[in-house]
């Protein structure tokens, strides 16, 4: 555990190391989801939050896990692929499958100008290649027996081919990018998630163990209700057994009865993108009563 902290670890205080940048917004928009506020002022680095236990600072998500395995933070928020450059030995709770864009892994990928001779990964024999993913990126290379020269890029990587570089490693979600900078993909090496982290120490303490399972179990609830929606109705009872060949999630709906013996109430949960399919059919089939609802968590 680093010294500097002074810090007594039986204290009833989280501090996490959050993401800044791209994924900063996705990440504060994941928590309140979660029900654990955080905003910041200006340019601020300490953002508030509305749980007094916890206290957190945001950095790039390349040092975070650096700083956990050193126990500067308990825990932390950071990619897959920066926890394998950085070679931290933390304890990974869970995988929080987003990104800055999208519900999506992102991919690192060998990337060369469209028109450039390099078709294949061996093509980059003796190549120069740039990548903040470094190791990785090296490990990659000699494990396919590809001698190439690695150099670190410290941004906008995409500019620096053909004239700087032959090849450069990058991490894409859609993939724009690299159209407008008109290269192609080659190969992909990695894909990579958001993780939530903890230093082993700390997870040691029943008291931060408690803490940091709730928020894995809460911010990953938060995901799986990502895209679902609930709908609650009320349906002739005769119309059940239809109505659940319409809609998949009626395997199991949630059925209550009404006052009235011939309906009931039923509530389910769907995705969002196939609802204005299904409320027209459940109207058509004697449905009423429709609510559609949005969900903060769905907990499994």
């Amino acid at each position: 555990m680093d010294s500097r902290l002074n810090r007594d670890y039986s204290e009833k205080m989280l501090h996490l190391g959050l993401p800044s940048g791209s994924l900063e917004q996705t990440t504060f928009s994941l928590f309140t989801k979660a029900g654990y506020k955080f905003s910041k002022n200006g340019r601020s680095y300490y953002p508030s939050t509305d749980d007094d236990e916890l206290e957190a600072i945001l950095l790039r998500p390349q040092e975070i896990a650096s700083y956990v395995d050193k126990g500067i933070f308990d825990a932390g928020i950071t990619g897959e692929d920066w926890i394998l450059e950085s070679e931290a030995d933390i304890l990974e709770v869970v995988e929080l499958v987003y990104s800055k864009q999208s519900m999506k892994p992102v991919k690192w990928v060998v990337a060369v100008p469209v028109n450039s001779e390099i078709k294949k990964l061996e093509d980059l024999e003796g190549k120069q290649i740039a990548t903040e993913l470094v190791n990785i990126t090296r490990k990659y290379l000699n494990e396919n027996s590809i001698s190439a020269s690695v150099e670190f890029s410290w941004g906008a990587t995409e500019v620096k081919v053909p004239i700087l570089v032959d090849a450069i490693v990058e991490a894409i979600e859609t993939g724009r990018s690299l159209k407008e900078n008109n290269l192609r993909i080659v190969d992909t090496i990695l894909m990579s998630t958001p993780r939530l982290i903890a230093n082993k120490e700390s997870y040691k303490n029943p008291w931060k163990k408690e803490k940091i399972d709730r928020i894995a179990m809460l911010m990953q609830g938060a995901l799986n209700a990502y895209e679902l929606v609930g709908l609650k109705f009320n349906l002739p009872r005769l119309k059940v057994e239809t109505v659940r060949k319409i809609v998949p999630a009626m395997k199991e709906p949630t059925i209550s009865s009404l006052l009235d013996e011939d309906w009931v109430a039923l509530e389910i949960i769907i995705k969002e993108k196939i609802v204005s399919k299904i409320i027209p059919e459940l109207k058509k089939e004697g449905a009423r009563d429709i609510i559609e609802y949005p969900l903060n968590k769905v907990v499994y």
